[in-house]
């Protein structure tokens, strides 16, 4: 066979690298939130997710997705849905890491940054594989809310914060890890969960409290494989929450069926489904009626994973163009030498490191249950960052996608990671709330008391330090005082996230990094589309400040 051509000027792959080693802008970002925190797990677990070994089975997860087996050989129901083994070996590190309800244990409480260190891990993983992360992030969110339930919480919590991973489907008490999901939204309502029509009749009382039969359907239920479910259905005295296990305490199945799994652009290795309950069995967690102040408590967490989430994507993104442009030649010279690429890749840089700045602030916020100022920054920045740092997600990947031309649009190979992070992007924007629901949040938030001294003290340290920024900083608790309509809520949620997260820069990053932030997203140079700051920026120090190596 005739050799027609010699493959050169292709770079290698950004493979075996620690994650969280080379990752300033989060090593900076956790130092200025939680200076004594331990970060020896989050290197382990850098070395793990960064690992040849760990994208092999990202990769395989999402090329062999999940299979729905509505029926045995011999006719019988059995609604299981079976995974590639990439799938459970991915799922293992994450429980092992503790990235699911291990926060909440005994253990990592004492330290006061449990979920700071959850929250980072949490972004690393996501730079390897975020479509697992669903079952993970929905146990984080559920385990708290299960204590409004202290009969089941007793039972299912040491099984919940283990780091054992155990798939089998089987009753809890004999199972040495447990995962857990939520099913909310129905087909007539979407976001809008008032409108569910599931209903839950009474059938008495049992050692885990108040027992229903609950019939309807959920529209989106992701991860149906996992042990229980948090859901909403109507009882007589209103929306209620319900504890829902997939086997009951005497070990036989629940009357769930699922009817099919989703078909989605991307989230291709989490099992997302459509279900029905037919007389099936659940147990109310908290007041019967206060089902909608329980979903939006733990829909704060899953929020907070969104924002999370859409960070280590944009992260692993910018590594990989990074990767890239200084091993690919074009016109003599190296692609990141290029001074057009070299502006494009230093914007990106900026907006990764504004989003982890911003994403780790509010993770702080959950750490500090009883500090005033921190739990009205909770809910003003909730909203605020699951927004903004979703909304530029697809954006930031079309970006990144186009450093690599060609190369970035395939699917196969180190490369092809970048068609997975952009079909996976819109998906948190989306889940939990999509954008008009998070600027509405927002206002609500906005009507508590101080909300706006609040906000003047979080940009206080930065004051002085850029003119565009104080002229920001001086108008938006005007505008908070004086929000009266939804019109301009997005607007309002833009600048607030402009606002802290230029802030937050200014006390974690180097100077080159905050004047080249403030000048292009406040300050007005800027052309809004990456790649088009001004030519005084430093680049060189942005860039080698955020190079994988």
């Amino acid at each position: 066979m005739v050799t027609t051509h010699e493959v050169f000027n292709q770079p290698a792959p950004l493979v075996d690298t620690n994650l969280f080693s080379a990752n300033r802008a989060m090593q900076a970002a956790l130092a200025f939130n939680a200076p004594a925190l331990d970060t020896a797990p989050l290197q382990a677990l850098g070395a793990i997710v960064g690992s040849g070994e760990m994208q092999a089975h990202a990769r395989l997860a999402n090329v062999h997705t999940p299979q729905l087996k509505t029926h045995n050989r011999f006719g019988q129901r059995v609604d299981q849905v079976e995974f590639h083994p990439s799938y459970h070996a991915l799922m293992k590190e994450a429980v092992a890491a503790g990235l699911h309800g291990t926060a909440f244990s005994a253990e990592q409480q004492a330290t006061g940054h449990a979920h700071q260190l959850r929250a980072a891990g949490f972004m690393l993983f996501t730079e390897l594989e975020p479509s697992i992360l669903c079952p993970i992030s929905m146990s984080y969110a559920v385990a708290p809310a299960l204590k409004d339930n202290e009969a089941i919480y007793n039972e299912w919590a040491p099984g919940l914060t283990s780091r054992a991973y155990d798939p089998t489907l089987k009753v809890w008490r004999d199972k040495v890890g447990l995962t857990m999901g939520m099913g909310m939204t129905e087909k007539q309502g979407g976001s809008d969960v008032r409108a569910n029509t599931t209903r839950a009749e009474p059938t008495g009382t049992d050692h885990w409290g108040q027992r229903f039969s609950v019939t309807g359907h959920k529209w989106f239920f992701s991860a149906p494989m996992c042990d229980a479910f948090l859901i909403l259905a109507q009882t007589t005295n209103g929306l209620s929450c319900l504890f829902l296990p997939r086997v009951l305490p005497d070990g036989s199945m629940n009357q769930l069926f699922i009817q099919r799994l989703k078909d989605k652009l991307g989230n291709k290795a989490n099992a997302s489904s459509e279900v029905e309950f037919v007389g099936a069995s659940a147990w109310l967690v908290g007041e019967e009626g206060r089902g909608i102040p329980q979903i939006l408590a733990m829909g704060t967490m899953t929020r907070l994973d969104c924002a999370l989430g859409t960070s280590g994507l944009m992260r692993q993104a910018l590594s990989i163009a990074l990767n890239h442009t200084a091993q690919r030649k074009a016109f003599g010279k190296m692609l990141i030498d290029q001074p057009l690429m070299k502006n494009v890749l230093a914007d990106l840089a900026l907006e990764s490191e504004a989003a982890t700045a911003l994403a780790l602030r509010l993770a702080r916020s959950f750490d500090r249950p009883g500090d005033a100022h921190e739990q009205v920054m909770n809910r003003l920045l909730t909203p605020v960052a699951k927004f903004w740092i979703c909304k530029r997600g697809s954006h930031f990947a079309q970006e990144t996608m186009e450093c690599l031309g060609g190369n970035g649009y395939v699917e196969e190979g180190g490369e092809g990671v970048m068609a997975r992070i952009y079909r996976e992007m819109p998906l948190n924007s989306i889940w939990e709330g999509a954008g008009n629901i998070m600027a509405i949040d927002l206002l609500r938030a906005l009507r508590k008391a101080d909300a706006a001294a609040a906000l003047a003290h979080e940009l206080a340290p930065a004051r002085g330090m850029h003119p565009a920024l104080d002229r920001l900083a001086a108008q938006l608790p005007i505008r908070v005082e004086e929000m009266a309509t939804e019109m301009e809520a997005r607007r309002l949620a833009q600048d607030v996230a402009l606002a802290v997260q230029a802030a937050l820069l200014a006390q974690t990053a180097p100077s080159a990094v905050f004047g080249a932030f403030c000048d292009s997203r406040i300050g007005g140079e800027w052309g809004h589309s990456f790649g088009s700051l001004g030519a005084g920026v430093d680049f060189d120090a942005i860039l080698n400040r955020a190079m994988p190596h």
